[in-house]
C-alpha cells in the first residue's frame, strides 16, 4: 500500500487557513494559493508544503515509483516552530 498524502494536505490547509490572506483578507484558500497578488500574505512554509503535496501526488501516479512507493513522510515538518 502506498504512502498517503493526506497528512501533507491537512498541514497545507491548516497553514493557509491561519495565514493573513485568509484571516485578515477574507480570501479563500484556493485564491490565496493561486492569485500571485496574494502570495505576499501567505508564508513561504505554505508554498513548501504545496510543493511537497504536489510531489507526493505525482509520486503516487509515477510508474517508476509504483513498486518502490512514495518516500515516508518526515516525522516533524514543524521543526522550525519548536
Amino acid at each position: 500500500m502506498g504512502s498517503s498524502c493526506k497528512d501533507i494536505r491537512e498541514q497545507l490547509a491548516q497553514c493557509v487557513l491561519v495565514s493573513d490572506c485568509v484571516m485578515a483578507g477574507g480570501n479563500s484558500v484556493k485564491d490565496c494559493l493561486r492569485n500571485p497578488d496574494l502570495h505576499d500574505q501567505v508564508p513561504s512554509k505554505c508554498f513548501l508544503l504545496r510543493q511537497q503535496y504536489y510531489d507526493c501526488r505525482r509520486g503516487m501516479l509515477d510508474p517508476r515509483k509504483r513498486f518502490r512507493l512514495n518516500a515516508p513522510l518526515p516525522k516533524n515538518l514543524d521543526a522550525d516552530e519548536e
